[in-house]
């Protein structure tokens, strides 16, 4: 399963990928979560502590690294270098595991712009299409609102684009946002998870601007989950309902 779920900052996809991440690993399965959203903090949702994170560097940050893999050294860098460098050791050489969970952080590239073809960016896309197309495990990449690290090639087989939306007119823009630029990569469904659901009324929004087949459920607004995240805690172990949600997700996911 293979599983690429962004949305805006704050509307709780962190939450979301965290919770379903623990979840495939209590089945027993292997599962490899990548943060892919520049603002990383998967890793404290998935029970990582400040001192274990501190050993985490990302992926886009490792120049000697990337300098190994693409061929470019300090005089030609952004210049000439590979474009199909090697990576597939990458994920194992760099991930850290916790409660079943194996975390990468991906980073992100902070110069050239969004999109900017750059060793950087080449190896971030190329380890991304490894996860998806190579990896035999749970992947779930926790993205941004963008999907621009995830290639036409690389779409096909991602097997959920989940995109989370709060009840309120700018976060179906995003979702309306996402589905355009996921289809330029050649995804035809989006699925929407409706987080911080506080009424009846918050339901009816979403079931009014969501079409029923693409909506996979709802998440009860919980100020378990608020302190969680204020304090840097997994919401996994801070509110029970809240798994219980997703754990009803997850079912329509797999099924």
């Amino acid at each position: 399963m293979k599983i690429a779920i962004s949305g805006k900052g704050g509307v709780g996809k962190t939450t979301l990928s965290a919770i379903l991440a623990r979840l495939y690993a209590q089945e027993g399965k292997k599962v490899l979560a990548a943060d892919v959203d520049p603002d990383a903090n998967l890793g404290f949702a998935l029970g990582f502590t400040p001192k274990e994170l501190a050993l985490l560097t990302p992926i886009s940050e490792m120049s000697d690294l990337i300098a190994e893999r693409t061929g470019a050294s300090k005089e030609n860098f952004g210049k000439f270098f590979k474009i199909n460098p090697k990576v597939d050791d990458i994920p194992d050489r760099f991930a850290l595991e916790k409660n079943g969970v194996k975390l990468l952080i991906m980073g992100t590239v902070k110069t050239g712009g969004s999109g900017c073809v750059c060793p950087e960016n080449v190896i971030l896309k190329r380890v991304i299409s490894n996860l998806v197309l190579n990896r035999d495990e749970v992947v779930i990449l926790d993205m941004e609102a963008g999907l621009e690290h995830l290639g036409r090639g690389t779409a096909d087989f991602v097997d959920r684009f989940i995109t989370v939306v709060e009840p309120g007119q700018r976060s179906v823009q995003t979702y309306e946002s996402v589905k355009r630029l996921a289809e330029d990569i050649g995804v035809r469904k989006v699925s929407v998870v409706a987080n911080k659901i506080r009424s009846f009324a918050d339901r009816e929004f979403i079931q009014s601007v969501i079409p029923p087949d693409e909506l996979l459920g709802f998440m009860t607004y919980s100020e378990n989950i608020s302190d969680a995240d204020r304090n840097g805690v997994s919401p996994f172990e801070s509110s029970a309902s809240t798994v219980e949600e997703v754990r009803i997700i997850k079912q329509a996911i797999d099924a």
